[in-house]
């Protein structure tokens, strides 16, 4: 065999190398348009705006829980304390419930500024402040408030929260009982 007939063979081996190595080096997804983050961002803030409607009837808990995969862990900071177990958060959600959220009367879940990063067509951040008016069991006015910022990633086909950080909004006078209710519930999960 000729070295002249070895280069039609040669060349198509190296073309054959050529394409398997860039089909194993990975693709570049196409930029986002802004038509597809703006559905995305209109998705996610439908979610969170959905979640925490307390004039909905029904589980406020579950509703809440809503947000974040089904299973997996969930690295969620707030009052201090960091998790990382869907389990705990669950209980740390609970507990907001159990000593702030049910003793709330009339409450209107109010989000003062939601801005929305999309980072990918699976990945976004949500950084936003809320407060939510309403009354004590004995009728006085009071508010709770706070910021959060929350990792949303989509798993298949699904959006869920994987990991946030709650921080609530500390009292600015004296006299101000913003947070008053909030120092006497465990500080796992503020919202």
């Amino acid at each position: 065999m000729s070295t002249m007939s070895n280069v039609p063979r040669l060349v198509r081996l190296l073309a054959g190398t050529l394409l398997l190595l860039g089909a194993c080096s990975g693709r570049t997804e196409a930029p986002l348009s802004d038509r597809e983050r703006s559905a995305i961002a209109d998705t996610l803030r439908t979610m969170i705006v959905s979640a925490y409607d307390l004039t909905k009837p029904g589980d406020a808990v579950a509703r809440m829980m809503s947000l974040y995969p089904p299973t997996g862990d969930v690295v969620s900071a707030s009052g201090g304390r960091v998790s990382v177990s869907r389990d705990s958060l669950a209980e740390r959600i609970r507990a907001f419930w159990t000593y702030v959220g049910q003793n709330m009367r009339d409450p209107k879940w109010t989000w003062d500024e939601m801005h929305v990063d999309v980072l990918a067509r699976d990945a976004a951040v949500i950084t936003a402040t809320y407060h939510v008016p309403h009354k004590t069991p004995r009728g006085d006015p009071h508010t709770i408030a706070g910021a959060m910022t929350v990792a949303f990633e989509r798993i298949a086909g699904r959006w869920g929260v994987v990991q946030e950080h709650l921080s609530d909004l500390a009292p600015s006078q004296p006299g101000d009982t913003t947070a008053g209710d909030m120092a006497s519930m465990p500080a796992e999960h503020h919202h």
